[in-house]
């Protein structure tokens, strides 16, 4: 009977320390903790990119947390992070979801910033997703095709030059071209070869006449600002005439002169125009007289 009791009781013990060392196994799988002493950071990300509940959260490489809760916040997707009570977080924090073994995993890396303020913890936090493998891979699948296009234009295009460079007739043509380019060369080369001297003199000459130029601007600079001064003044006579006989138009058009109520005074113009008429009248008369026995003049003296 105490060899059986010995037994059960080894057996208890041993089932309770299986029970403990289960228990501490599980809840360091789960992230789980007795103490209730932890700091909660929200932090929002466009894209977690198969980060999943429960998923490490480090500081410096160092394991400090776990990702608490995942969900959707408008267009973002907000997570909130459990950390341990020793962690501090400054305000120039960076948040970045990293890959975690090459099997595909995800963390949440947190560099914990150098500033003198402590991070508001009641504050969503904006953090970003570094690209890993997984996500090149799937970016790479998505232009596969268009690579595959590519390569194909490539590959006709180098296909058609190689047709265009065996062309006998392409060759003719090029060597020719290349044949005349060369003769034009010499020819402008000996054309310069020969006419090098005349050149020279033409601009020694071109550069002698602007000596001469400058020589002339340096004596005559006092004479050259005089006239450019009178013809600053004449233009700024006739700027002011023309203003005057603008002004005089507009007045005229106005009738507020003697000239424009003379113009636009319906009756008087009519005067005028008969006085005229009159005198062309009796200026055809008087011609005619002249030509035939002068001028008859019918006079009483009383």
């Amino acid at each position: 009977m105490k060899d059986q009791r010995k037994t059960e009781i080894k057996v208890g013990i041993t089932v309770f320390l299986a029970l403990i060392i289960f228990v501490w196994v599980f809840g360091w799988a789960k992230n789980l903790s007795i103490s209730s002493n932890k700091i909660e950071i929200k932090v929002q990300f466009s894209s977690v990119a198969g980060l999943e509940v429960g998923d490490p959260v480090t500081i410096n490489g160092v394991r400090k947390g776990y990702v608490k809760d995942i969900s959707i916040n408008q267009d973002k997707v907000l997570t909130l992070l459990q950390l341990d009570e020793n962690v501090t977080l400054k305000n120039d924090s960076k948040f970045y979801i990293t890959m975690l073994d090459l099997m595909g995993g995800k963390k949440i890396e947190i560099y914990p910033g150098s500033s003198a303020e402590v991070i508001d913890k009641n504050k969503i936090q904006n953090g970003e997703f570094v690209g890993d493998i997984a996500s090149a891979m799937a970016m790479l699948g998505s232009v596969q095709s268009d690579l595959v296009d590519v390569i194909k234009d490539v590959k006709i295009t180098l296909s058609n030059v190689n047709n265009i460079l065996t062309d006998k007739e392409f060759n003719n043509n090029l060597k020719i071209s290349l044949e005349n380019l060369a003769e034009i060369s010499n020819k402008l080369d000996n054309l310069l070869n020969q006419n090098s001297t005349e050149i020279n003199k033409l601009l020694k000459n071109g550069n002698e006449l602007t000596t001469q130029v400058n020589e002339l601007i340096k004596t005559n600079k006092d004479s050259i600002s005089q006239t450019l001064t009178s013809i600053k003044q004449v233009l700024n006579e006739s700027k002011n005439l023309i203003s005057k006989v603008n002004d005089l138009m507009d007045k005229t058009n106005k009738s507020e002169n003697n000239l424009g109520k003379i113009l636009n005074d319906k009756e008087l113009m009519d005067e005028i125009k008969v006085s005229i008429t009159q005198i062309k009248e009796l200026t055809k008369i008087l011609i005619e007289q002249l030509k035939d026995k002068g001028i008859e003049v019918n006079a009483h003296i009383f």
